[in-house]
C-alpha cells in the first residue's frame, strides 16, 4: 500500500464548517494515480463522513485535487470548542490514507 503522504502535499484551509484541503501531486505519475483512487467518497470513508458532504474537485495543470468537507470543523474554526480541528491536524489525516 501507498500513502498520500508518498504521492502528494497536503495544504488546508477553511471557510465557515466547510475544511478546503488542497492535494498538489509530486508529478504527473502520481497525480494519475490520484486521479483514479482518492476520490470524494474515500476522502469522506476516511474522515468519517457522509459522501454527500464531501466535493472533489480537478485542477490538471496544477496536478491537483481541492476537497471541499463540509460541517466537519464543529460550527466553524473560532466557533469549535475543538482543540486545532483544523489546519495542520486534518492535513496530516489526509496524508495517512491508504490507496
Amino acid at each position: 500500500m501507498t500513502t498520500i503522504d508518498e504521492l502528494a502535499s497536503v495544504r488546508t484551509g477553511d471557510k465557515g464548517d466547510t475544511l478546503i484541503l488542497g492535494v498538489i501531486a509530486h508529478d504527473q505519475s502520481a497525480y494519475s494515480r490520484l486521479d483514479q483512487e482518492l476520490s470524494a467518497e474515500r476522502v469522506a470513508l476516511h474522515f468519517g463522513l457522509n459522501a454527500q458532504t464531501v466535493t472533489r474537485s480537478e485542477l490538471p495543470p496544477l496536478h491537483s485535487f481541492s476537497f471541499e468537507l463540509t460541517g466537519l470543523l464543529g460550527g466553524g474554526v473560532t466557533g469549535s470548542p475543538n482543540l486545532d480541528g483544523h489546519g495542520k491536524t486534518m492535513s496530516y489525516h489526509l496524508l495517512t490514507l491508504e490507496i
